[in-house]
């Protein structure tokens, strides 16, 4: 079992940059593949971005590539989200995932963090 904790969410403009991180305690941390889930007001969660067990393999929705940056660090427990290029489509509760053993291309979430806001606004 994997306990997960979401930090770095809060207010920026349009254009800007946050960084989120999700630090996870208990299981082996290298056992899991990580990815992050996004929910807006009014819709479904969806999946944003995943990476593999030893980080050498990542993924992305096709709305975040090329601005958003999935990374861990496997000694440090922790895994984290880069977004850059905002845009006022990205607010929601980001939420981090792990999936034991999983595969990162298709990644089942086993546990979920309670999730950090992220709001831009226009």
């Amino acid at each position: 079992q994997v306990q997960l904790v979401e930090s770095g969410g809060g207010l920026v403009q349009a254009g800007g940059s946050l960084r989120l991180s999700c630090a996870a305690s208990g299981d082996t941390f290298s056992s899991y593949a990580m990815g992050w889930f996004r929910q807006a007001p009014g819709k479904e969660r969806e999946f944003v971005a995943s990476i593999s067990w030893s980080g050498e393999g990542t993924h992305y929705a096709d709305s975040v590539k090329g601005r958003f940056n999935i990374s861990r660090d496997n000694a440090k427990r922790t895994v984290g989200l880069q977004m850059n290029v905002l845009k006022p489509e990205d607010t929601a509760v980001y939420y981090c995932a792990a999936n034991l053993w999983g595969y990162y291309m298709r990644l089942v979430p086993d546990y979920w963090g309670q999730g950090t806001q992220v709001t831009v606004s226009s």
